[in-house]
């Protein structure tokens, strides 16, 4: 057995994704997402260094959710002044902010820190199949 790999910010090689997000199951697309934004599928993973790779989620408005999860799934925003707690469902958020859906899905499913936060700004989310980042060449995502 060799040494144990310790990765350093510096030598993280970082790679572009493309992901489908057209009739996928929003839970398990958003943590197979959040795995490959922490870098847990690369052999260099390593807990406190930011070790991704960039994803690019294009059709998500053609998101699913199984069950009633579209009527019944809530999400919750607050104004910060007395009664200002809105509510909107699954389906009405799709209908207004179609990214959203996988936004926050991801977001939830990564550390709550400064490296989280950094990990998550290398998720890109289009609603349609276009998305500026063909430069990159991003590879689909097994």
């Amino acid at each position: 057995m060799g040494p144990t790999i310790s990765a350093r910010a510096a030598t993280v090689e970082r790679r572009w994704f493309i992901v489908d997000a057209a009739d996928q199951t929003l839970g398990r697309l958003a943590s197979r997402v959040a795995s490959v934004l922490r870098g847990k599928h690369k052999v260099v993973f390593t807990p406190h260094v930011d070790t991704g790779d960039f994803v690019v989620v294009v059709n998500a408005h053609r998101i699913k959710l199984t069950g009633r999860k579209w009527d019944r799934k809530l999400y919750r925003q607050h104004s910060l002044y007395p009664g200002g707690l809105t509510t909107f469902t699954a389906k009405q958020l799709l209908q207004r902010h179609p990214e959203d859906l996988m936004r926050l899905a991801v977001k939830r499913m990564l550390p709550n820190t400064p490296l989280g936060r950094r990990m998550f700004k290398k998720l890109k989310i289009y609603a349609a199949d276009k998305h500026p980042h063909a430069a990159q060449q991003p590879q689909p995502l097994a």
